[in-house]
C-alpha cells in the first residue's frame, strides 16, 4: 500500500502518538458543541451518520482528515450573480466560478482516477462549475457520474446548483445516487432578490428585475422540498452581502430549515475589483470577521450552520483549506498513462482515520467536563487562532502557516467557528513584516494563537497587539488543548493577571490557499 497517505504524514513524522496512548472511545457522539457540521453520531440517525461523517463539508470532523475535488464539466450558467465573473482565473487565488481547465466528462474520469491514486484522502467528487451543473440539461454532470459510479463506488457524488432547473432534474439525481445537493440561496424574498441577480433563463426566455427573482425564488423552494422529500441531504449556500441580504439572512435560515435542509453556509462576499464582478467594480463591500460572525450566530437554532467553507475553485482538489489542482492538469495526467482506482488503499486510509476517531469523543467530553465544572459560567467565551496542518493538532509552525482556524472557547465548551487565510510569514528562513501585519489584522480578534512553534520576533509582535502567542500545546489535540488553556485563562482572569481582550475584529480574506507541493 505504498500510496497509503497515513495519518503521520499528515501531521509529520512522529507528531503523531501511538494509538495505543489514546483514552477510550465515548459511548456517544460530539461532546464539543451542537453547532451544526460539528455535529456527531449522537446528533443524527445512523443513516445520516454514514452519509456525511466522511464528507469534508457536510462535517466539520472529517475536514481534518478527508480531501474533496471539484472536476470542471459545468461551463454553462442559467443565472447572472452580481458577486461571479467566470472568465477570471488566477492560479494563486482561490473562489468558486474559477478554473484553470474545463473538463469532458472522459478527461474528469482520468482526473479522479489519477488523484485519487495520489490523495487516497479523497473521498467526495463535486460537480460545482464552472457554471451551474445544471444547466444545459446537466448533461456533463450526469455522464460523469455515470461513468465514476463504476470506476469508483465507494466515492461520494455531490452537486452544487443554484436551483434554477434543480426541479427538472430531482429524479435523475436520485437515480444517480447523488445523496449530497448544495444549493446556492440568497433570499426568500424577491424584493431582495432583485439586487443580487441580474437575469435569469428560464423556459427559453431571459427574465430580469423582480420577475426573475421571483421565478428563481419559487425554483429553488420546490427543488430543496423534492430532494429533502426523497432523504438527500442538502446543504444551502448563502453568500452575505452587508447592505443588501444580510439581514434578510435570518429569513433565509429559517425558511430553509423548514423545508428539511441539513446544513446553512453563510459565506462573506468576495468583492475584489480585480474579479471584474459587478459588486467588485460598484465598490460593495463584503463583511468583516465580526460582522459575519454575528450573523451566523444570530441563526444558531435554526437550520445548522457550516462554518468551515473555504469558498472553493470550481476545480479544486485536496483537503479543505489547501488546493492542489495544480498538480494535476490535463498534460500531467496525459503523462500519467492509465491509472485504476485503488479501491483497497481509500479503505485502508478510512480504517485508520476511524482508529483515530475512537478516542477522541471521551477526550474531549472529558475536558468539557472539567471546564464546566471549575470555571463559572459569568467567563465569557474567547476565540482563539491555531496553526494547523490538519488531524485536528496543532502541528504548524506560525511562520508557515497559511490559514488560522478560529475556535471559540467558553464555559459550555470549544466549537469550530471559522478560519481566516494569510500569507505566509516566514519563506526561505527570513519573516516579512508586511505578511506579520496582515497575520496579526487577520486574528486581531483573539485572545491567543496556538502554534507548534513561533520565533522570538513575531512572539513579540502578537504579545504588543495583546495577542498571547502559545506553543505549550504544540501537536497536542486542538478541542482538548484549548479547554484547558480556557481554564488557565479563567483563572488568571479572577486573580487580575490579566484583563479580558474586547472590542476587536479582523480582516477576513477568502478562499483557500493555492499552492504546488515541494
Amino acid at each position: 500500500m505504498a500510496n497509503v497517505i497515513s495519518l503521520d504524514s499528515i501531521l509529520g513524522v512522529g507528531e503523531l502518538k501511538a494509538a495505543a496512548e489514546a483514552p477510550p472511545a465515548a459511548a456517544s457522539g460530539c461532546a464539543s458543541s451542537s453547532c451544526g457540521s460539528s455535529d456527531g453520531p449522537a446528533d443524527m440517525a445512523p443513516e445520516v451518520w454514514e452519509k456525511v461523517k466522511n464528507h469534508p463539508c457536510y462535517s466539520e470532523e472529517a475536514h481534518h482528515y478527508f480531501a474533496r475535488m471539484h472536476v470542471a464539466v459545468a461551463p454553462a450558467c442559467n443565472i447572472q450573480c452580481n458577486y461571479c465573473n467566470r472568465k477570471y482565473d488566477c492560479s494563486n487565488e482561490s473562489r468558486p466560478g474559477v478554473v484553470s481547465e474545463k473538463l469532458t466528462p472522459d478527461q474528469a474520469l482520468r482526473k479522479i482516477m489519477a488523484v485519487a491514486k495520489e490523495i487516497p484522502q479523497l473521498s467526495v467528487i463535486g460537480i460545482a462549475g464552472p457554471g451551474d451543473s445544471l444547466a444545459a440539461g446537466g448533461k456533463n454532470t450526469f455522464k460523469t457520474f455515470e461513468m465514476l459510479a463504476k470506476k469508483a463506488p465507494d466515492l461520494k457524488l455531490c452537486l452544487s446548483t443554484n436551483g434554477l432547473a434543480l426541479p427538472d432534474h430531482v429524479d435523475t439525481i436520485a437515480n444517480y445516487n447523488i445523496d449530497h445537493v448544495t444549493i446556492t440561496i440568497n433570499m426568500v424574498d424577491p424584493e431582495v432578490g432583485q439586487h443580487i441577480y441580474p437575469w435569469i433563463f428560464h423556459d427559453h426566455k431571459r427574465w430580469t428585475g423582480l420577475d426573475a427573482a421571483k421565478i428563481l425564488h419559487e425554483r429553488q423552494m420546490l427543488g430543496l422540498e423534492m430532494l429533502t422529500s426523497r432523504g438527500i441531504l442538502v446543504k444551502v449556500n448563502s453568500v452575505m452581502i452587508p447592505g443588501i441580504n444580510d439581514e434578510h439572512l435570518m429569513d433565509v435560515n429559517k425558511a430553509v430549515k423548514s423545508r428539511g435542509a441539513f446544513l446553512h453556509n453563510i459565506m462573506p462576499l468576495i468583492s475584489d475589483p480585480a474579479h471584474g464582478t459587478h459588486f467588485g467594480l460598484t465598490g460593495q463591500r463584503g463583511p468583516t470577521a465580526q460582522e459575519l460572525k454575528v450573523l451566523q450566530d444570530q441563526c444558531e437554532g435554526g437550520a445548522k450552520l457550516m462554518r468551515h467553507c473555504r469558498q472553493c475553485r470550481a476545480d479544486a482538489v485536496g483537503l479543505l483549506g489547501e488546493d492542489r489542482g495544480s498538480e494535476f492538469t490535463i498534460d500531467q495526467i496525459e503523462a500519467m498513462g492509465e491509472v485504476e482506482y485503488d479501491q483497497e488503499a481509500a479503505r485502508t486510509y478510512r480504517e485508520h482515520v476511524e482508529g483515530e476517531r475512537a478516542g477522541r469523543n471521551a477526550a474531549k467530553a472529558a475536558a468539557q467536563a472539567d471546564v464546566a465544572e471549575t470555571v463559572g459560567t459569568e467567563v465569557q467565551p474567547i476565540l482563539i487562532a491555531v496553526a494547523t496542518k490538519g488531524g485536528e493538532r496543532i502541528n504548524e509552525h506560525f511562520g508557515h502557516a497559511k490559514e488560522f482556524q478560529i475556535y471559540e472557547v467558553g464555559p459550555k465548551g470549544a466549537k469550530f467557528v471559522g478560519h481566516r487565510r494569510v500569507d505566509q510569514y516566514c519563506e526561505g528562513g527570513s519573516g516579512d513584516e508586511d505578511a506579520l501585519g496582515g497575520v496579526l489584522s487577520a486574528i486581531n480578534d483573539c485572545t491567543a494563537v496556538f502554534v507548534a512553534k513561533i520565533g522570538g520576533c513575531p512572539s513579540q509582535n502578537l504579545k504588543d497587539a495583546g495577542i498571547e502567542p502559545v506553543d505549550r500545546f504544540a501537536f497536542e489535540y486542538i478541542e482538548e488543548s484549548a479547554l484547558t488553556y480556557f481554564k488557565d485563562y479563567a483563572e488568571r482572569l479572577g486573580q487580575g493577571a490579566i484583563n479580558a481582550r474586547e472590542g476587536q475584529d479582523a480582516v477576513i480574506r477568502t478562499g483557500a490557499f493555492t499552492a504546488l507541493r515541494a
